[in-house]
């Protein structure tokens, strides 16, 4: 058996306070400016606060079209309605995998007036083949989202893709068997006091790290908070806790290597095909 080569640490990728919504605040990093997405992510944005007027606000309807956007609680209650009449609730640790396609309309809105709301959002391209396909929609409530413990003191949830280790293996609860053209993986990490583990993840694949909490290194590189980290070439990464533990999301997917045009809510490969999205939902026929 091949002996894997661990990953570098290449660069770091600061989260920037931003809003978006009607005024909710966040984090951006992944895709915080154009030349900061990682193919095929277009985004990943970071939510958490116990202030209200943080996010009361909400996303009211808004349109996509042309990629993926995973939605991933950890503390708080969202409702996602849509144009097709789906109706979800995204409580702690649950997912909303949503593919735009050719269109969809939807918002996003806080079921909560006080309380922390804390999470995720993260854009993944559509390769041109399949940006407009039909718009899809899924709700995984936590109790759905595979989780193990492969390593002393390291706690592990698989959202995407599939992880396995010498006497362990983990499917997430979406693309687990690499259907999907990205082969997304995305999975939460709880690392304990010094605990350390190390993953495969897919030579074919770029990948990155995001500390939210607490201190993490890669090999033995620190990580920042609030920050994603762009990992280099290899077939396996390497985790290990700071002195107070910490918890981080491991991306990665396969690049597509496509142009990407985005003009604010579309993406796709050309700017006749965004002057047509624009045009499409002027008309009101961008979800038709």
């Amino acid at each position: 058996m091949a002996i894997p080569q661990h990953r570098p640490l290449l660069r770091r990728i600061p989260g920037q306070d931003a809003s978006d919504g009607a005024g909710v605040r966040l984090k951006r990093s992944i895709g915080s400016m154009p030349a900061l997405r990682l193919d095929p992510f277009l985004m990943l944005d970071a939510f958490s606060s116990d202030r209200p007027d943080d996010y009361i606000a909400g996303f009211p309807d808004h349109p996509h079209r042309g990629f993926e956007t995973v939605t991933y609680m950890l503390d708080g209650h969202m409702q996602h309605r849509d144009h097709m009449g789906n109706t979800g609730d995204l409580g702690p640790g649950s997912v909303q995998w949503m593919t735009a396609g050719r269109g969809i309309i939807h918002s996003e809105m806080p079921m909560q007036r006080d309380g922390r709301m804390r999470g995720f959002q993260l854009w993944i391209n559509l390769p041109a083949a399949l940006k407009m396909q039909p718009p899809a929609y899924r709700d995984i409530p936590a109790d759905a989202i595979p989780s193990a413990e492969p390593a002393e003191g390291v706690h592990l949830r698989c959202i995407a893709g599939h992880l396995e280790g010498d006497t362990w293996r983990l499917a997430g609860a979406v693309n687990a068997n690499g259907e999907a053209a990205t082969d997304p993986i995305l999975c939460d990490l709880w690392l304990a006091p010094h605990a350390g583990i190390t993953l495969p993840v897919p030579d074919t694949h770029a990948a990155f790290v995001y500390l939210y909490e607490g201190a993490a290194q890669v090999d033995d590189a620190a990580l920042s908070l609030d920050s994603a980290h762009v990992l280099g070439e290899g077939s396996a990464v390497s985790l290990r806790g700071g002195d107070q533990g910490g918890r981080c999301l491991l991306v990665a997917g396969k690049p597509l290597g496509e142009p990407i045009v985005q003009y604010g809510p579309f993406v796709m490969n050309t700017r006749e095909e965004i002057e047509q999205a624009l045009d499409d939902y002027r008309r009101g026929v961008l979800a038709a």
